[in-house]
């Protein structure tokens, strides 16, 4: 960690200072709020892979998500109680690709012999950053994973693979929950490849730049407002070019996520005289939506601006 990173390196040590003083305070806690009840618990970081967690699990598991509803995932900082939660658990699930640095900190700190961890991004061919100070900040590649319905399949499959380590006695039935929610995932895909191939756009311009493996999935471009993490104000000169572009191609929708303030994209699309929509990143559980549902939502969207 070189010194010309110097806002990594203040993150890390913001980081490093808040889980010691995690450690000296995690001995004072109880353990009174989970639940005996004979089914395995597993932590999730966020509410993509909680729903994947728990459809694989079915009756079999308890399901806590560490990231609390509101929180952006990509700036959450653990607290005592994530460190309690995973003191209690027998699985943690995490979506890796940097995308929860501080995760192998908080298992250690959680000094938790009998807990099992998935890497839900394991197999899976990761999207390399070009932004440099992106690199810097967050690492080497892009982990917005789970908004492909061709890597949630492998991070179902990851999970259900780690449930039956956990749990062996339930292997089977954890491995045919997988098998039957990957073919409705695999189902949605194959509905929404034959439209995209037909599409006569295959770009779209969003908020913050999360769907790149979306994208690959269908061969369509994103074009975004803001970087991939959704940090920082986009440039005048970003802007500028953002407006350009959408009159060039006649863009007609701005996308905007539900977790991204949505006044810059506002401001273009007012600009370019197009209309905001929202899509949805699944990292926040929203309404009793399902992941399905709010899959299906953003693939109908997208595929409906590649008309105009």
């Amino acid at each position: 960690m070189s010194s010309h990173h110097p806002r990594r390196l203040a993150r890390f040590l913001l980081l490093l200072t808040a889980i010691m003083t995690m450690l000296a305070l995690a001995g004072c806690g109880t353990t009174a709020d989970v639940p005996d009840d004979g089914k395995l618990k597993v932590a999730v970081t966020f509410d993509a892979l909680k729903e994947f967690t728990q459809t694989v699990g079915g009756d079999k598991v308890d399901v806590y998500t560490l990231i609390p509803d509101g929180t952006e995932p990509h700036e959450f900082q653990p607290t005592t109680k994530t460190i309690k939660r995973l003191g209690q658990s027998q699985l943690f699930v995490y979506n890796g690709l940097g995308m929860e640095p501080w995760a192998s900190k908080v298992v250690d700190a959680a000094k938790n012999t009998s807990l099992h961890t998935v890497n839900a991004s394991q197999g899976i061919t990761p999207i390399k950053l070009t932004d440099e100070e992106e690199v810097h900040e967050h690492g080497d590649y892009d982990p917005h994973i789970w908004l492909s319905l061709i890597n949630a399949q492998q991070e179902v499959r990851n999970i259900a693979d780690a449930l039956s380590e956990a749990d062996p006695a339930n292997k089977g039935y954890y491995q045919q929950n997988a098998e039957n929610y990957n073919r409705q995932l695999q189902a949605l895909q194959d509905e929404y490849a034959a439209k995209f191939k037909k599409a006569p756009r295959k770009d779209f311009v969003t908020g913050h730049a999360a769907f790149a493996y979306l994208c690959r999935d269908f061969g369509l471009t994103q074009q975004s407002v803001e970087s991939v993490f959704s940090s920082g104000e986009p440039s005048a000169r970003q802007l500028a070019r953002l407006a350009d572009y959408c009159r060039a191609h006649n863009v007609k929708t701005i996308f905007v996520e539900d977790m991204v303030s949505p006044e810059t994209s506002e401001t273009l699309a007012r600009e370019v005289g197009a209309r905001v929509e929202t899509i949805h990143t699944m990292e926040n559980s929203e309404d009793g939506k399902s992941y399905l549902d709010r899959m299906r939502d953003n693939l109908e969207k997208i595929y409906q601006s590649s008309l105009t």
